[in-house]
């Protein structure tokens, strides 16, 4: 009877043993969850770079002087001056007049009330006139050449570095393809991860966000600088040093993914 007892216990223990043997090793399995029908939202990003090839410099001209109408002609004659030598440095830049202003200047002596504390105007002692003048230009190689010459009559007031709108549209299409890619590989790395094989994920819906970052087109400094009035010949300028770098184009992309 013992020996009976005996034979049983090792055919359960044997019976076990071998349940366990055939048990499938999928993380889903043995973890006891069913990822049939999940739906997954994955997001996922692309980013190309590429050297910059469009500078946008803002020039200034300002005048001050007693009278208004002679500060204004300084100011429009010099103006005109420059942007002729830039047309004639660069033929293909685009160029954009704006900000002119006209501004009366105080002297620094303190108002002297009238009889009867009644406060007397100030009035100006003379005129500060001004205007920018903005340029857009492909031609990187021959800038510092292009601002030297302009500056014998106008002073650079900001300089900024870019993409052209034709290098930004070449770009969008790599850009897609970059954050398409990263989207697919996710996918993947999810599906493995959930003990499912890529190919059963069906790509219900894709958001591609137009988040777009054409290096940051920050409006250029307007600072106001003064600028002395200058002789009739103007003193040569050296020609100054750019780096124009490069921009990174980014974009966001999510997916919404749902297991067979």
């Amino acid at each position: 009877m013992r020996m009976d007892k005996i034979l049983l216990a090792l055919a359960c223990a044997a019976t076990m043993a071998s349940a366990q043997a055939q048990a499938p090793l999928s993380v889903s399995a043995s973890a006891g969850v069913q990822t049939a029908g999940t739906l997954v939202i994955v997001p996922a990003y692309g980013e190309v770079t590429q050297a910059n090839d469009e500078a946008r410099a803002n020039f200034m001209i300002e005048e001050q002087d007693k009278d208004k109408a002679t500060a204004a002609s300084r100011v429009n004659l010099k103006m005109k001056q420059g942007t002729e030598i830039i047309r004639q440095a660069d033929p293909q830049a685009r160029l954009k007049t704006h900000g002119y202003y006209t501004y009366p200047v105080y002297s620094d002596e303190p108002v002297q009330p009238r009889a009867g504390n009644v406060t007397r105007p100030r009035q100006p002692v003379g005129w500060r006139v001004g205007q920018y003048l903005e340029v857009r230009t492909l031609n990187l190689q021959a800038l510092p050449k292009i601002v030297a010459a302009a500056q014998k009559l106008l002073a650079l007031n900001g300089l900024q570095f870019g993409l052209s709108d034709a290098a930004t549209g070449k770009l969008d299409q790599q850009r897609i393809e970059a954050s398409y890619k990263n989207l697919n590989e996710r996918i993947a790395a999810i599906a493995r991860a959930m003990g499912r094989r890529p190919a059963e994920a069906v790509l219900e819906m894709v958001d591609f966000e137009a988040s777009g970052a054409y290096a940051p087109q920050a409006d250029m400094a307007r600072a106001k600088t003064m600028s002395m009035a200058a002789s009739r010949e103007a003193a040569p300028v050296e020609e100054p040093s750019f780096e124009p770098g490069e921009t990174t184009l980014q974009m966001r992309v999510v997916g919404k993914v749902k297991f067979k």
